[in-house]
């Protein structure tokens, strides 16, 4: 009888043992699995933040118009196109053109300046086509020809229709002989609620369309001082 209760015992022992070691086990891949689970987290938190815009992002935005212009002739690119893509290039920035819902614009030079006074004239707010979501920017270049010494009607548009609120603004126009036309001072009495530099880049049409390298070095060098 001896024998055969110190057998069971040892049996007892034995099934004790394996189930403790079961439950090692068990406690292992539970264990390995939280695991995981924290590299899967930390992996999915990893890419939310490559994911995010990095900051102070930049986009040049303009109004440039083709055709017929002054000293140039019929041209298939405005001249504040030509520069606002050079600023583009040259900082990364992303782009985004103004433009009329209509074809408004779409005439002889001459016309156009009678057309351009008539807006101006009656303070209007041409509509554009479109839309840009501003928050993810914290700079904003902001290009435009000069027309009867000020930013096109359309321009207004824009920036009034948008928030500019803490945000950092660089101007830059194409002109036929009157520089920037004191538009720096304009645009920060439109902007109030934005820093506004007013040392606006101004670039003859002219140059913008057939001295392109000497366009291009200006763009540098403004950009340069400004930083």
């Amino acid at each position: 009888m001896k024998k055969v209760i110190s057998f069971a015992m040892i049996l007892s022992l034995i099934f004790a043992f394996a189930g403790c070691g079961n439950k090692a086990d068990e406690k292992t891949v539970t264990s390995q699995s939280a695991q995981n689970e924290a590299v899967e987290s930390n992996s999915d938190t990893e890419q939310a933040k490559e994911e995010t815009p990095s900051a102070n992002k930049s986009i040049v935005i303009y109004f440039s118009r083709a055709g017929e212009q002054y000293g140039v002739g019929v041209i298939d690119k405005g001249n504040t196109a030509i520069i606002a893509e050079m600023i583009a290039e040259s900082t990364g920035s992303d782009i985004f053109e103004i433009e009329p819902t209509d074809n408004r614009y779409d005439l002889s030079y001459n016309d156009l300046t009678d057309y351009a006074k008539k807006e101006q004239n009656e303070n209007a707010r041409p509509e554009y086509k479109g839309s840009v979501d501003l928050s993810a920017y914290d700079t904003v270049y902001l290009g435009y020809p000069i027309w009867w010494g000020d930013l096109p009607m359309i321009v207004y548009t824009f920036l009034e229709n948008n928030d500019f609120s803490g945000k950092t603004v660089y101007g830059f126009c194409t002109h036929a002989g009157s520089g920037s036309a004191g538009t720096g001072a304009k645009l920060a009495n439109t902007l109030s609620g934005s820093y506004v530099n007013t040392d606006i880049l101004a670039i003859a049409g002219t140059t913008a369309q057939n001295e392109q390298s000497s366009a291009k070095q200006s763009v540098e060098e403004w950009l340069s001082e400004i930083g």
